[in-house]
């Protein structure tokens, strides 16, 4: 039997992407939390460009806010978007329970 799926694989398989998996559960694990691009990128392990590909993908989709200063880029999760309360309710039952991968998956 396969060994049971940890919360990132279960993310990433959902989501499609490693680096959406990845920043998604960051910003909203720390919803109220504001970070800096190259904060998000340390965080989750990710190089510029995914993490710029990415961040700019969620805030189109309104699911992230973004702000900019002189010489950075803040993100946060929008607790307010109509994504937020799925997505929390995703990441959190990921982090919860061990999936069993179905029988013959790869």
């Amino acid at each position: 039997m396969p060994a049971p799926l940890d919360p990132e694989e279960i993310l990433t398989r959902l989501f499609g992407s490693v680096s959406r998996a990845r920043i998604l559960d960051l910003l909203v694990s720390h919803a109220g939390r504001v970070f800096y691009q190259r904060e998000i990128m340390f965080e989750t392990g990710l190089s510029l460009h995914p993490a710029q590909r990415e961040l700019q993908n969620l805030f189109d989709l309104g699911i992230i806010k973004r702000r900019e200063t002189v010489d950075k880029v803040f993100y946060e999760i929008d607790s307010s978007s109509p994504f937020f309360k799925p997505l929390y309710e995703i990441c959190e039952f990921a982090q919860k329970h061990k999936v069993e991968p179905k029988e013959g998956s790869v």
